[in-house]
């Protein structure tokens, strides 16, 4: 079978290293005659599996002692109620607005408390990063969506909150490059981008956080519940948490976030570079504020767009259609996109424009 590239926004490409492993071990996890698709949450085998994905995470990313790591389900959408719904109890937070992903965070904090939009960059079709915000005195918390998939455009930095905890959506760009995690009070990421299959949603945060959220909450909405029953209060995304563990451990071996931060800059640097020596194809995010894993471009005449995607599509190279309430072209360059497979993009680009000006 010929392997395609996928250039899709999420769920995203997995290494072909953990999809042969989990291959070779579906039907008999080591040796032990049943699937981790079958084995009880609470047996040794997964709980080795569980542990192991905690221990690589708290590695892979420095995270300090007295953080709590969780396995959690409903994605990052869960994340956008459950974090108002633990930390707001009827208070103010300050919200970045930065695009789709993060008005609909805001939507959802509205129902628990004030939402002081500290600054949006709306007024240009969020193509960039606002820098200047207007943060609130009385802010519960301040929360950032640190790459948006629709725009392409991500922080490069983050903004400094003093003793405001800050929370930011990684969806997007989690364990692609280092991250300070005490300087925030949580992240949160759904993994179907750089961490493995959807299903498991990431969530680390500080334990100062879960001793002051609100009380009275469902059960499988209170991060204190999860945190005190090491993410098995209930059956969790068992085999999403194990291909997790198998995407961390190939993480380790291509040099940890350090080195693959270096091999996303050169992968987008291919791209990037091609656009901005070509009046054919333009970037669509504002150049300081251009994403490392989603990169978002128009070309010129824009009527071109659909048989670019269709004839990209014919060559293999899929999704890379932009988001519909966007349009444009979008190809989406995670962790586990080969260089080879931006490269073969570049080439078709390069063809598609010299049979196409």
């Amino acid at each position: 079978m010929s392997r395609k590239y996928n250039f899709y926004a999420g769920p995203a490409i997995l290494p072909m290293d953990v999809m042969k492993k989990a291959q070779e071990e579906l039907l008999d996890l080591n040796g032990i005659g049943l699937s981790v698709l079958e084995i009880s949450h609470r047996s040794k085998d997964f709980m080795a599996i569980a542990e192991s994905a905690e221990a690589r995470i708290r590695k892979l990313y420095g995270v300090p002692d007295n953080y709590s790591v969780l396995f959690l389900q409903g994605g990052a959408s869960m994340q956008f109620s459950m974090i108002p719904m633990n930390l707001l109890k009827g208070g103010s937070a300050d919200y970045v607005n930065t695009g789709s992903w993060a008005k609909k965070a805001i939507k959802e904090a509205k129902l628990f408390g004030k939402v002081n939009v500290a600054g949006t960059s709306e007024d240009k079709n969020f193509n960039y990063i606002p820098k200047n915000l207007n943060l609130s005195s009385d802010a519960v918390y301040v929360h950032v969506t640190s790459n948006e998939t629709i725009g392409g455009i991500q922080f490069k930095e983050f903004p400094e909150t003093g003793d405001v905890p800050l929370v930011a959506d990684m969806s997007s760009d989690i364990f692609s490059r280092p991250v300070d995690v005490s300087k925030f009070g949580l992240i949160y990421a759904g993994a179907q981008k750089n961490m493995g299959p959807a299903g498991v949603t990431l969530v680390i945060i500080r334990n100062d956080l879960l001793d002051n959220v609100a009380e009275g909450l469902p059960a499988m909405l209170d991060y204190k519940i999860h945190a005190e029953n090491q993410s098995m209060y209930n059956t969790p995304p068992s085999f999403s948490i194990y291909i997790v563990n198998l995407v961390m451990e190939w993480l380790e071996k291509m040099g940890g976030v350090e080195g693959i931060e270096k091999i996303n800059e050169e992968k987008a640097k291919l791209l990037y570079d091609y656009f901005d020596n070509s009046d054919f194809y333009n970037g669509a995010a504002n150049k300081e504020d251009r994403s490392l894993m989603n990169v978002t471009f128009r070309i010129q005449p824009e009527e071109l767009e659909e048989k670019f995607i269709k004839a990209a599509t014919a060559a293999g190279l899929m999704g890379l259609k932009g988001h519909r309430s966007v349009g444009g072209c979008r190809a989406s360059i995670y962790n586990a996109m080969p260089i080879e497979g931006v490269k073969t993009l570049v080439a078709f680009m390069e063809k598609f424009e010299k049979e196409n000006k």
